[in-house]
Formats: structure tokens, sequence, C-alpha cells
């Protein structure tokens, strides 16, 4: 299996996923967007086609409200949303999956070893996993689906209702890759690369997603400040939407690992913008999903990583770890690029408000069901053939 570590390593080569979700539990969704009534979906999807949505690739993925599935196709330079009629009622994963890649192969009819897993979604909705799954004979990618039951079974795409958006380019611009996707209040947002000089960008897609249109996309200049300088090219690995004061942003974490916060309002296309670090969490990690929840009045940010320098020194057993950010270091005015919070790599929490969490120990996948719950993709003994599916508490 090509695993999750590696194939962010290879983006410019395999085609990546876009991920989203649900507005009534995403992560990183302003709070009064928690309060809005559930949106339908002609309110998210709008000149609806039928039949087969002739996908190139399927990469980065996430399940929406009103259960619209987001598709990333990296080799179509498109996002593809798809009206899946998954809208619950909930049923929680009864029991962890064990042998997860062999029973994806199985259903897909490849053998093992020949099938990886590029990304995994879960819908707050029904409890449903959706993984996307690129399959090494032929190049054929599918979208597999787990039940409460443990069932595993292939999303039919053959006669789906779906639009489809394009990324902008041309002769010269070339989509690279897109690294996240996620429904804000507003609009769709994605990240990803392009061929140009400032290459790392935000793609904004206005709601209703109407099919035939084209994004729009904004350079990205990040402060990164394990590597003390700025710069231009890394894309964002992960994100979540986030709200301040009624100002949007788009919070985001790239390799090496710093997090930071791009504002998205009154930004023309094309424009460049510069973000603000405000945490580092360490050098040799490529952060990998992100989301937010709430305990006890405090917001926490949750994202699980994969450590590239796992062999010069480990912060655990295992090279994939996790951490929660407390929500409070986003509203830092001051202490921000060079001078932007540290975590200590010789402690489990330090400074304030940042912590290692022993549950995302050997997550390769993680996705939120609740503001209680999480499920995780694990590398059993870090054997990343050998993975387990279950739902972990959050803390």
């Amino acid at each position: 299996m090509t695993i999750r570590s590696r194939k962010l390593f290879r983006m410019t080569l395999v085609p990546a996923l876009l991920s989203a979700v649900a507005l009534a539990a995403a992560p990183g969704m302003a709070r009064a967007a928690e309060k809005e009534a559930p949106r339908k979906v002609e309110d998210l999807l709008s000149g609806i086609q039928q039949g087969d949505p002739g996908l190139k690739s399927i990469g980065r993925i996430s399940m929406g409200p009103a259960g619209v599935l987001l598709i990333a196709d990296h080799a179509g330079a498109s996002i593809v949303g798809i009206s899946t009629g998954d809208t619950g009622p909930l049923r929680r994963l009864e029991q962890p999956v064990e042998d997860v890649l062999d029973k994806v192969a199985g259903v897909l009819g490849a053998e093992p070893g020949t099938v990886s897993i590029v990304d995994m979604a879960v819908n707050p909705a029904s409890g449903k996993v959706y993984f996307s799954t690129h399959r090494k004979e032929g190049n054929q990618y599918a979208i597999v689906t787990v039940a409460a039951d443990g069932n595993f079974d292939v999303l039919d795409l053959s006669d789906a209702n779906y639009v489809r958006v394009a990324l902008p380019g041309g002769e010269q611009t070339k989509v690279r890759n897109v690294s996240g996707v996620s429904f804000a209040e507003d609009r769709v947002l994605a990240a990803g690369q392009n061929n140009e000089e400032f290459s790392s960008k935000i793609f904004s897609l206005p709601l209703p997603l109407k099919h035939g249109d084209t994004a729009s996309a904004w350079s990205t200049e990040t402060y990164h400040v394990a590597h003390g300088r700025w710069e231009t090219r890394a894309p964002i690995q992960s994100f979540i939407p986030y709200q301040e004061k009624g100002e949007n942003f788009l919070v985001g974490s790239f390799a090496c690992t710093p997090i930071a916060k791009f504002p998205l309002d009154d930004i023309e296309a094309g424009a460049k913008v510069q973000g603000t670090s405000v945490v580092e969490l360490g050098s040799g990690n490529r952060p990998l999903d992100m989301f937010t929840y709430t305990r006890d009045g405090k917001e926490w940010l949750v994202t699980n990583t994969y450590r590239f320098h796992f062999k010069k020194n480990k912060y655990g057993p295992s090279k994939w770890w996790g951490v929660r950010v407390s929500m409070d270091y986003l509203a830092e005015q001051e202490k921000v690029n060079e001078e932007a919070a540290r975590r200590d790599v010789k402690q489990k929490a330090g400074p304030n408000g940042i912590e290692v969490l022993e549950a995302l120990s050997g997550a390769m996948e993680v996705g939120k069901l609740s503001n209680d719950d999480m499920v995780v993709l694990r590398a059993v003994n870090d054997d990343e053939q050998k993975l387990r599916l279950e739902i972990a508490p959050l803390p």
C-alpha cells in the first residue's frame, strides 16, 4: 500500500482529494454557522447533472451538509460535488474494524497490497465512513464506504447527481495538486499548488456550487517559523475555515510545521494573501487532517501529523502523532511569525494550550464524528499494512 505519508511526499505525482465537513459539525466553522438551520442540497449545488461525473482522479474528500460529498479531481483540475443522499439517521461504528486494507481490496476485487487509501471522510449525520482509494492496476480510483456494522461497499458513481467546478488554469498555468477542501459559511475553500512562482494557492468557490463555473484563486505567502523565512511555494497541507469577530479566515498548517491564518474577506481574484503564523509544532513533520471541538467552554484545534524525521527522533511510540492547540492562539496579535509560540518538542505538553494526544498515536487518518468522538484509521503497531478503523473519544 501507498500510505498517506508517502502520498503527501509525492503530491506532484499522485492526485490528492479534497476534504469537506458538515457545517453543523464542521471543523473550524464559526459558532454562528453552527446555529443556522440545516442546509438543503439546492443550497449547495446548482445546475445539477445526472450521470457519470467522469472523474479522472479521486484525491482528498470530505462530507458536507445534506449528504454532499466533495471530491478533488486533481487530474481534471476541478472540484466535484456529489449528492449522495446520505443524510442519516446516525449509526455509529459498532466495533473496531481490523485489516481495513484487505477489506478495501476485497470489495474492489483487487489483490491485497495493490490498493492504497488516499483520504478518509466521516459523515457526522449518518456515521458512515468514506475512503478515497487508488488501485495500482489500471490506475483506478473509487470511493469505498464503511457502514456501522463494518460492511464495506463501493459508492456507485455511474448515475450520480453532481456538479463540477473548474480550478483556474490555462496553457501556461497548471494545477499540480489539491491538498484540502472544506465547506465554509458562504463558499467552498480548497488549497493546493500550481506551477507559478507563487505556487501555494487558496481556491474559493461560491455557494451554491454551480456546474460549469470556475473558482477564484489567491496566492499565499507564509512565514515558516522553523525555516526562519517567508515562503510562497509550500502548499497548505490541511486547513479549517475560521471566523473571528465577524471576519473570515482560513487556518492552515504546512510541513515543518507552522499553523497560520489567512484573511479571506474583500480579496480580489489573483491577489497575494500574506498569512500570520501563530504556532510552530516542530520541524520534520507533515500535517494530515485538522478539525476543532469544544470542551468545557474552551475551543481546541486538533491535527494529526506524520513525522518524516522519525528515524532521527520520534515524539512517541509512532511516527504518526497528533496534538490539540488552544484556539486562543488564533487571536494572538503580537507574538506571531518570528515570535510565534513554539511547541516544546521534549515534552508532551507546553507551552500552555499545546498538548500531544495519546489517542492520535498511529493515526494515519482522522475525522470528527461529534464534539465527543473522532473516527481514527490507525496503523497497528506502526505497521502501515495493518490498519484498524475505530472510534476514539476526544479529551
